[in-house]
């Protein structure tokens, strides 16, 4: 059985992402780079205005997973809604998927890069 490997970020709407951002790296020493130093974990103010999870949303959480396939495999299976939309690019492959409140759900899987 597939199971996540850790969260792999923390999305959130804010008013000013650059600001916010900005706070919690100087206050909490959360960095908003993904190569910040942490691992392979990120905590990200995303623009209140962002499209990139749904408006409704107030957050998004990313999980790592350690082989993408095999994971929407074993949730397709489950009857768990996902996306048909996937990507991969130098830091990953990223896939989506809806909880049963219809939350979106990011699944990372990294790249040896970005381990």
């Amino acid at each position: 059985m597939e199971k996540i490997a850790g969260i792999g970020g923390f999305f959130f709407r804010s008013k000013d992402s650059e600001a916010l951002g900005k706070w919690y790296e100087e206050n909490f020493g959360v960095s908003m780079n993904w190569r910040g130093g942490e691992g392979p974990t990120v905590f990200v103010p995303f623009s209140d205005k962002s499209d990139y999870f749904p408006m409704t949303q107030q957050f998004m959480l990313n999980f790592r997973v350690n082989n993408m396939e095999a994971m929407l495999k074993q949730l397709k299976a489950n009857g768990v809604k996902i996306d048909e939309k996937t990507m991969e690019d130098r830091i990953g492959k990223f896939a989506w998927v809806y909880d049963p409140e219809g939350n979106k759900i990011e699944l990372w899987e990294p790249s040896e890069e970005s381990k």
